[in-house]
């Protein structure tokens, strides 16, 4: 069997009894990173062949796998921290046991997300995790477009560098809505910062937090309903700067909330009535 195991976040004392007794009995330990892994081993007094399996490697290691589970093997998943397959390799070696009828099972233990929305303080039920923020303008946009119609807790993994620049970025398009910083979650500098989106922002504007972070952003989509842009206004816009009917329509559907379908047809007949010759 495949035991994908989560592991402590920060306080090795977090490592469950389940855990400690799959790493112990297992033949292997695939992990993301075998120096993060040995630590936790040494810790805990065991000694284990560790392999190397992150994110550009875990297709071919999940042949790997499978191949030492069909002999009878039992190999551990851990990632570094946390749950693997929460913004963590593991989804591919899950894949890989169902298309092989191969058993496997998750052990459960810390959670940095579920940890994040029981302390920002803010109603826990729904959130929505995000991981982490995205780097590239591109997508940046689509997940604030998401964000503007959320109506609730948004959470997101970010570097601890750029989370003033993340923090003014979802003010510029979200407006000052609450929020909380999370930093160390277990750790002994473990911390929660709370305020709105702009004061958060300039208090890491300059110097940046310590440690790993999480952002918990409460979303109010009331809030930004009236300003929600008319799409076919949107599209005559895009259309008239160049843009084709399909650029303009995924766009307008992002920002305006509405079905690519609709946003595809509304462009097709205002590019049939009014900018074909």
């Amino acid at each position: 069997m495949l035991l994908l195991c989560a592991t402590p976040i920060g306080n090795l004392g977090d490592l469950t009894p389940r855990v400690r007794e799959a790493l112990s009995s297992c033949d292997a330990v695939y992990c993301e990173d075998t120096r993060r892994t040995l630590t936790l081993l040494n810790h805990i007094g065991i000694k284990k062949p560790l392999v190397s399996c992150y994110r550009e490697n875990e297709r071919q290691r999940a042949e790997e796998v499978v191949n030492r589970l069909q002999a009878g093997e039992t190999i551990v998943y851990v990632s570094d921290a946390g749950m693997p397959g929460v913004s963590d390799p593991g989804e591919a070696l899950i894949q890989a046991c169902i298309a092989n009828d191969q058993p496997y099972s998750v052990l459960p233990g810390a959670s940095a997300v579920l940890m994040a929305a029981v302390m920002s303080g803010f109603p826990s039920m729904p959130f929505t995790f995000f991981g982490f923020f995205p780097r590239e303008k591109k997508e940046q946009k689509q997940i604030l477009e998401q964000l503007k119609r959320l109506d609730h807790l948004a959470i997101f993994y970010e570097s601890p560098n750029r989370v003033g620049a993340t923090l003014s970025a979802m003010e510029s398009a979200l407006g000052d809505l609450d929020a909380a910083l999370l930093r160390e979650l277990t750790k002994l500098h473990e911390e929660v910062v709370r305020g709105t989106l702009g004061e958060l922002a300039t208090r890491y504007s300059e110097t940046a937090p310590r440690g790993e972070c999480v952002l918990a952003v409460y979303c109010r989509a009331q809030a930004q309903e009236n300003n929600a842009p008319d799409l076919e206004l949107l599209l005559t816009q895009l259309l008239s700067s160049g843009s084709s009917v399909r650029d303009a329509a995924a766009e307008a559907a992002s920002v305006c909330g509405v079905p690519k379908k609709e946003a595809y047809a509304k462009a097709l007949q205002l590019n049939k009535n009014c900018f074909s010759e």
